[in-house]
């Protein structure tokens, strides 16, 4: 559980704002929205496989040289 407490002259905007970098950092919001729905092991599967093509993809980009992009 997340608990942020008011500081002595902090407003009310700076004391969200604190919140919500919080729950940014913890991850709270990305473990609810993955548990949100039913995610069978087999899209599981396939999501990493498209991950990984990207990762990939992304490493061959980079490491290609600037004189072999056409």
């Amino acid at each position: 559980m997340l608990e942020v407490r008011l500081r002595e002259g902090e407003n009310i905007e700076d004391l969200l704002g604190r919140f919500r970098k919080m729950v940014q950092r913890s991850g709270l919001l990305r473990e609810f929205r993955a548990h949100s729905r039913f995610i069978s092991a087999g899209e599981k599967a396939r999501a990493a496989a498209r991950k990984a093509a990207r990762r990939r993809l992304k490493r061959e980009r980079r490491t290609m040289s600037p004189g072999k992009r056409h």
